[in-house]
């Protein structure tokens, strides 16, 4: 056997031991920047520096481990308020080409500032600045409510953009109705068309840019290699899910659940329906599961394939083994942080983790040398 093999039987034997008992012996853990206000969304630029998105309404960059002091300039006002405010940030497919990034945010209706909708900007990138803003979205119909948003964004293979978009808290019902954004997952072009083999192009009855619906308050979303897509959403006392989504299924909320309403209500009495999808998995009790990623690097080679998912409560990582398209186990790492926005992968292969609040950190997390 190789040394290079040998190395990674030996690594694969002391993570699977460790992790399995929560034993963080194994790891290097370094808080890369601290201070940061409810930070949201995270991308890397370059294998030296990322970008996070804050809540309150900051775009922040770090470089080579350190915080820019500066926030970037040109983001557009949000809604902080709620759950609202400045969400995710992703590159454009050409990124390196044309330096264009895409952001997700609340803002108050242009027509009626009491309202508000989910927007979705086009952005160029330059210096410590944006330019050339665009917005490509904006939800449909504007809401009272600051609250359940989705706004996670996700590029398909093809270029598409894939936009989660939340049911409002108080709008669940339109989840099933296809002439509204609440509850739904769209797709549209980068300029904001509409592709026209979306599922529902045909249908009077629907918007054209819907493309699954029956949804709750969708927080992650990934793209695997042969193109699946899996989502998870916070369901409401109980019964969040991870689902295998495909384009025009209908996903059950609020007319299935495996959860209860917080006053202990029963929302539905039933948990599968013909038509509706069934998840891949449930949480009873929540964990109010946050950011989603699939792990791909070299430097935990046994995890590659595997989802992790932030949780909020009480706070940790779960790593879901996937098998044919199918979650086949759980394992719970990283609870010594408290609640836990996002997670993602390093160019270096290290999982980059970043904590919930008024005082988040961004945190790496590599394997012991």
């Amino acid at each position: 056997m190789s040394l290079i093999n040998l190395r990674k039987v030996c690594l694969s034997l002391l993570l699977c031991s460790g992790f399995a008992l929560g034993n963080n012996d194994a790891f290097e853990i370094e808080t890369l920047a601290e201070g940061l206000d409810r930070p949201w969304g995270i991308t890397f630029i370059s294998p030296s520096e990322i970008l996070i998105t804050e809540l309150s309404g900051n775009l922040r960059r770090v470089s080579n481990g350190r915080l820019n002091p500066e926030p970037i300039a040109g983001v557009p006002e949000v809604l902080f308020a709620g759950q609202g405010g400045l969400s995710e940030v992703i590159l454009d497919p050409s990124f390196a080409d044309n330096q264009l990034i895409y952001l997700s945010y609340s803002a108050p209706d242009r027509e009626q500032p009491k309202l508000n909708q989910l927007y979705v900007m086009q952005a160029r990138l330059e210096g410590n600045g944006l330019v050339d803003q665009n917005v490509i979205f904006r939800s449909d119909p504007p809401r009272k409510t600051a609250a359940h948003y989705g706004a996670r964004l996700v590029f398909l293979a093809d270029g598409t953009l894939l936009i989660t978009s939340g049911d409002g808290f108080n709008y669940r019902e339109q989840a099933q109705t296809l002439d509204n954004h609440f509850g739904k997952i769209l797709r549209i072009n980068r300029d904001g068309s509409i592709p026209q083999d979306n599922p529902f192009i045909d249908r009077p009855d629907a918007l054209s840019e819907i493309w699954s619906y029956g949804h709750r308050n969708l927080q992650g979303l990934v793209i695997a290699d042969d193109g699946s897509v899996y989502e998870n959403e916070h369901g409401p006392q109980g019964g969040d899910e991870l689902n295998l989504v495909l384009p025009g299924k209908n996903y059950g909320w609020p007319a299935i659940t495996y959860g209860l309403d917080y006053s202990g209500a029963i929302i539905s009495p039933f948990t599968e329906h013909p038509g509706m999808e069934q998840p891949l998995k449930y949480w009873d009790p929540s964990i109010a599961p946050s950011g989603m990623m699939l792990y791909r690097g070299e430097m935990f080679p046994q995890w590659q394939g595997n989802l992790f998912i932030s949780a909020l409560v009480p706070g940790d990582i779960r790593r879901i083994e996937m098998q044919d398209k199918r979650a086949v186990d759980e394992q719970i790492l990283f609870t010594e942080f408290g609640r836990i926005r996002n997670i993602a992968e390093a160019p270096d292969g290290s999982l980059i983790l970043l904590t919930d609040g008024a005082d988040g950190k961004l945190i790496r997390v590599s394997a012991k040398k």
